[in-house]
């Protein structure tokens, strides 16, 4: 993309979010959340406090919590252990027995005669 249409379309994005942010200035909405928010700063700064107090004041478990509030602490799950494969080349009778696909000679088998035909050669 040439510079001058990069820049074109850039000057075309801020318009759209310059045209957002005037949508939202005269949001009724909006308006009331500034002022709850500067309200509740002023109110804040009066007597000393921080949003840190404010929460430990209402939610004295918050700071031991990990979670969303509500949710219990998820139990820990243990993954079952791999099974071991065993590979026979018929070709040249070789034995490979891995628990996963990471194996430097099963990877070479893949590469030479395909990995459908090298899954093929699993004994179960």
């Amino acid at each position: 993309m040439s510079k001058l249409a990069e820049f074109r379309e850039l000057e075309k994005h801020l318009a759209e979010q310059l045209a957002a942010l005037e949508t939202l200035k005269g949001d009724s909405g909006l308006q009331r959340e500034i002022e709850f928010e500067q309200k509740l700063r002023e109110l804040l700064a009066e007597y000393s406090y921080s949003l840190r107090n404010i929460v430990a004041l209402l939610d004295p478990n918050a700071s031991t919590r990990r979670g969303p509030v509500g949710l219990a602490a998820p139990e820990k799950i243990t993954r079952r252990a791999r099974q071991i494969k065993q590979y026979t080349n018929p070709h040249t009778s070789e034995v490979i027995e891995t628990k996963g696909g990471n194996h430097k000679q099963l990877k070479e088998w893949k590469a030479e005669y395909g990995a459908e035909t090298v899954e093929s050669w699993l004994k179960a």
